[in-house]
């Protein structure tokens, strides 16, 4: 079907003790209008109205986030940027990639049958996570 679902700052739930500021909304709702163009696995690393690293076709969710993750760290080894949105974890090990790799918050259509594991995960981290409900499946 169509992925024609535009998702707003209403349509969000957020499933963390952590809240996602203002800035980082605008920023999350940036990063899953990308993802939805990224080929299947997208993790998309967004800030400041940017695009600024995208993994995506892989097998693996893990591998996508690391690949999302050394694009991103490119534009921070050139000083452009300071923080970081990453998106779509239905297991922790992807989530832990992109915290390291700088992510300050996170959205993804939730659903998974691990997402108390995600969401504890984020917790522990200090991050805020927002679920919306609906997936991106592009190929």
């Amino acid at each position: 079907t169509p992925d024609d679902f535009n998702i707003g700052a209403a349509d969000l739930k957020v499933v963390t003790k952590a809240k996602p500021t203002r800035e980082q909304q605008t920023d999350l709702l940036f990063a899953w209008r990308v993802a939805k163009f990224v080929k299947s696995n997208a993790i998309v690393f967004c800030g400041n109205g940017r695009t600024l690293g995208v993994g995506a076709g892989q097998m693996s969710r893990v591998d996508s986030a690391r690949i999302a993750a050394i694009k991103r760290s490119t534009w921070a080894f050139a000083g452009r940027i300071g923080r970081g949105i990453g998106r779509i974890f239905s297991i922790r090990d992807g989530l832990d990639v992109v915290v390291d790799a700088g992510a300050i918050a996170v959205i993804q259509p939730g659903g998974s049958l691990r997402d108390e594991e995600v969401i504890a995960a984020a917790d522990e981290r200090g991050i805020a996570m927002v679920f919306t409900g609906h997936r991106h499946f592009r190929h």
